[in-house]
Order: structure tokens, then C-alpha cells, then sequence
């Protein structure tokens, strides 16, 4: 078995949207392999976590239905919402590239996420190409075998450390054609970096990216790092303590004059409030969780 520590929150976050498939009634995402790609030692350390996080009478109480206690602990997280509303945005904004004519999709810190093996029908014609750190990719992909899956012939596996290497270095070996326009996505992973860091990756994206190259992106709001929220706390903790502490965010005001400077143009930035309102979820509009800091942007190559 690969170290996970990389990967924790990736794998959690896979279980999120499998979890979202399965007992949502109206899901926004359809995650099938969620589940499976995540090995059982993982379910166990988080049902442990769960546990440990309640009083003895509740913890007796959900003892009596313990398969449910890792769906249970996910769904309460503050971002359960997040995870699911930006997955939605996300392959919306890709369906709506590709109909422009877009046939290559390559996604930025990949984690877990299952959509070259769900690969739905507006996809069928896409090269994919996921980024990932080397010791997060070799657990998925030792996963899909464990899942006796063989990864389709159009997606491309890039083991790359973007603190060392930037995106258009990690693509320059594969079968990515600069020349032709793409569609990126950096879900869930801005956070973690640097603002210097994230500046950087901004920039690679747009010089090896042709003119009108889309990218779908997440990031706080840089007023969340200094917030007194308990949900927010108890979130940067949790993710803290699986050794990926939160570093960076953005400046929603100066959001676009930032991406100007990389060579992008903004085209929409929603907080997550306003996400889940667009897909009329109510239910996914947390007020105790981060949702209004937490946002989903969308950007081109400019010219």
C-alpha cells in the first residue's frame, strides 16, 4: 500500500462525491467509482476520526449502523457542499468547452477524481490529462487495478510535484499539443499553495495554453484565513492535521486584475452560496460552513 499521506484529502473527497451519488435524492453528480477507488484503510481511519469526535452516548448510537458513520461524518463536513457544487461547475464549464470545439481537458491536482473512468457521453472524444504529486497518482492508479478497470487509451497520467515542476514543463513530455485550445481544471488545490506558488501555476497555464483555453478554478477568499469561524477552525484544522495545512487564498476584488497579470481573462467568479443557488440546492447553501468564502472561478487564455 502507497503512503497516503498526500493523499488524504483527495481520498476523502472521493467519498464525498460517491457518498452525494448514493443517498442524495436529486444528486448534481454522478460518482459511481468514488467508493472504490478508496481502499478500506482509509474508510477505517476516518470512521476512527468520527468516532473520536463523539461523546460516548452518541458514539454507542451510531455504533449500532457503523457502515454509515463515514457517510455520516463526510456529509456534516463543512466542505461536503464545496466538493459537490464545484464538480458540477466544473464539468458543466467542460461540456460547454467542448461544444466550442475543445478536445483536451487536463485536470490540475486530479486527486481521486473518477471522470476518465465515468467519462460521460459529451467526453467520449477527449484526450484527459491528470496532474498529479507521484505518490497521490500511483495510489489511484494501483486503485483502478485493484478495481480490475483499464484506464481508456485517451487518458494520460502525468506524475509531476508542482512545487518543483511547473504545468507546461509536466505536459511538454506527453501528447498535449499547445497548439490546440484545452480546458483545465485546479479543483480543491490552491489552498494549499503558496500565493507565490499559485501566481506561478497561473502563469505556466496561460503560456502553454493557447488563446481561449478555459480554466475552471476554486480558491478561498483571503479574508477566510483570518476568520473566527468554529467551522472554519475545525476544517483548517482537520486538513492540518493530515499534513496539508491551508497557506494561501485570493483577493475577490483584485481577482481579476491577478489573472490579467498571469494572461487570463476572468469570466465568472460565484461563491458557493451563489453556485448552489444557480443549481437551486437550498439544501447545499451552508451558512455555518466556509461556502461564502469559498469560491469557483472560471477564466480564459487571453489574446
Amino acid at each position: 500500500m502507497q503512503d497516503l499521506t498526500a493523499s488524504r484529502t483527495a481520498l476523502a473527497t472521493s467519498l464525498m462525491r460517491a457518498a452525494h451519488t448514493r443517498l442524495d435524492p436529486h444528486p448534481l453528480i454522478d460518482d459511481p467509482w468514488g467508493d472504490r477507488l478508496v481502499p478500506d484503510s482509509v474508510r477505517d481511519l476516518l470512521r476512527g476520526v468520527a468516532l473520536s469526535a463523539l461523546e460516548a452516548g452518541a458514539r454507542a448510537e451510531a455504533m449500532k449502523s457503523p457502515e454509515s458513520i463515514v457517510d455520516n461524518y463526510l456529509l456534516a463536513s463543512a466542505a461536503y457542499s464545496n466538493v459537490i457544487i464545484r464538480t458540477r461547475y466544473t464539468e458543466d464549464a467542460l461540456k460547454a468547452a467542448i461544444a466550442q470545439g475543445i478536445r483536451q481537458y487536463v485536470m490540475i491536482g486530479a486527486g481521486f477524481d473518477s471522470f476518465a473512468l465515468r467519462r460521460p457521453e459529451f467526453a467520449a472524444d477527449l484526450e484527459i490529462f491528470e496532474i498529479d504529486h507521484p505518490a497521490t497518482q500511483a495510489l489511484k492508479i494501483e486503485r483502478i487495478q485493484h478495481c480490475g478497470a483499464v484506464p481508456p487509451k485517451h487518458l494520460h497520467f502525468i506524475a509531476a510535484d508542482l512545487a518543483r515542476r511547473s504545468v507546461a514543463e509536466s505536459l511538454s513530455g506527453s501528447p498535449f499539443r499547445s497548439d490546440q485550445p484545452a480546458f483545465f481544471s485546479w479543483l480543491g488545490v490552491t489552498m494549499y499553495l503558496t500565493k507565490e506558488a499559485n501566481f506561478a501555476t497561473l502563469r505556466s497555464i496561460a503560456a502553454c495554453s493557447k488563446a481561449g483555453s478555459g480554466l475552471a478554478f476554486t480558491y478561498i477568499d483571503a479574508r477566510l484565513l483570518k476568520s473566527d469561524s468554529p467551522s472554519y477552525r475545525q476544517l483548517a484544522q482537520t486538513v492540518a492535521s493530515m499534513g496539508e495545512p491551508f497557506l494561501s487564498g485570493f483577493d475577490p476584488t483584485t481577482l481579476a486584475n491577478d489573472l490579467r497579470a498571469c494572461g487570463l481573462v476572468l469570466s465568472e467568479d460565484l461563491d458557493m452560496h451563489h453556485a448552489a443557488a444557480r443549481y437551486r440546492r437550498d439544501d447545499l447553501k451552508t451558512e455555518a460552513g466556509p461556502s461564502r468564502f469559498s469560491h469557483v472561478a472560471l477564466a480564459r487564455v487571453g489574446t
